[in-house]
């Protein structure tokens, strides 16, 4: 059996439910690396990230660098001497760092590798219409996300989820991998296999204002996909042409009826029997349960018509 110290790495709320359970099973975890404290809210107060308040509840070393390079750095990783490092939701790591430990670094994905490499695996899954998804652990290289598989998990997409329950699900799968990663390694049963080679590969790019928009161009099934991606967060968007005044809404709940119609792409009507805004796209209608007004919190549909009425003319953009 191996000896190991394991540092972790990470920063959101997905890594501390990956912590936790390694720390519940009292392996020996010998420090913490999470993202420097950053300003947040209306008075821009310093606020730790979700690693970093787990941690100091479990009396764990909490490092902070902002710079993976440098010789303070270099100095806590040779202190601390961990021979394993397992990292989750965090930053690239340099060589320097990576490269430190006996046992190596591995990193915990969100998905079945080698698909939906990059920042926003969960989101790009579901927007993309995918069954099944799942975990994979990896040991880190050079490139991003393309480093030797240890072991991976699956599970299915259900129809209902949203990048919240998906994000759950995963997280306790994904903390069920980490532990058994640990303990193939502590027992020296690793066997790290290159990622097979595929032709059609699916990425999950960063999302930002651009690529989170709605395009009305698509089929209601596709739109209702890219809207339960971005639910809750970062939510997808549209723009909302009320008699002429554009504001920029927040999406959060639909659902697809396929039906034929001759109406524009983009108009809407109101739905009184199912209490719906309709949009229609090009094979039927968006029925847009749930949206957000700017400066106004999330409401259902029926609310917006009640404090707008239904007499102006409503066009999704």
């Amino acid at each position: 059996m191996k000896e190991l110290r394991i540092l972790f790495m990470g920063t959101p709320e997905f890594a501390v439910g990956i912590l936790d359970p390694l720390v519940r099973a009292e392996a020996n975890v010998v420090g913490v690396v999470t993202a420097p404290d950053k300003p947040a809210g209306r008075g821009k107060k310093l606020h730790s990230s979700a690693v970093k308040q787990y941690a100091e509840q479990q009396n764990l070393e909490v490092l902070q660098p902002v710079n993976l390079k440098s010789s303070e750095f270099q100095a806590d990783l040779k202190r601390l001497a961990p021979n394993l490092i397992v990292v989750v939701a965090f930053r690239m790591l340099p060589k320097a760092v990576w490269d430190f430990p006996d046992y190596g670094t591995f990193n915990l994905h969100a998905s079945l590798l080698p698909q939906y490499r990059g920042a926003a695996p969960i989101n790009w899954a579901i927007i993309n219409g995918e069954k099944e998804t799942g975990v994979t652990t990896f040991f880190i290289d050079e490139e991003i996300d393309t480093g030797k598989i240890i072991d991976s998990r699956s599970l299915p997409i259900e129809a209902e989820d949203d990048v919240e329950s998906l994000h759950d699900k995963l997280m306790a799968l994904g903390a069920e991998l980490v532990l058994d990663t640990v303990r193939s390694i502590e027992k020296g049963q690793v066997q790290a296999k290159s990622q097979p080679q595929e032709n059609a590969l699916r990425s999950a790019p960063k999302l930002t204002k651009e690529n989170t928009k709605i395009n009305w161009n698509q089929s209601a099934e596709k739109i209702v996909d890219f809207v339960r991606g971005l639910t809750p967060f970062p939510t997808a968007w549209t723009q909302l042409d009320i008699d002429g005044k554009v504001l920029k809404v927040k999406v959060y709940k639909v659902a697809a009826k396929p039906e034929n119609h001759d109406k524009a792409i983009g108009s809407s009507f109101y739905n009184k029997e199912e209490k719906n805004i309709s949009v229609a796209v090009k094979n039927g209608y968006v029925q847009i349960h749930e949206l957000q007004l700017p400066g106004k919190k999330r409401m259902p549909s029926q609310a917006l018509v009640n404090g707008l009425g239904w007499e102006k003319t409503y066009k999704f953009l």
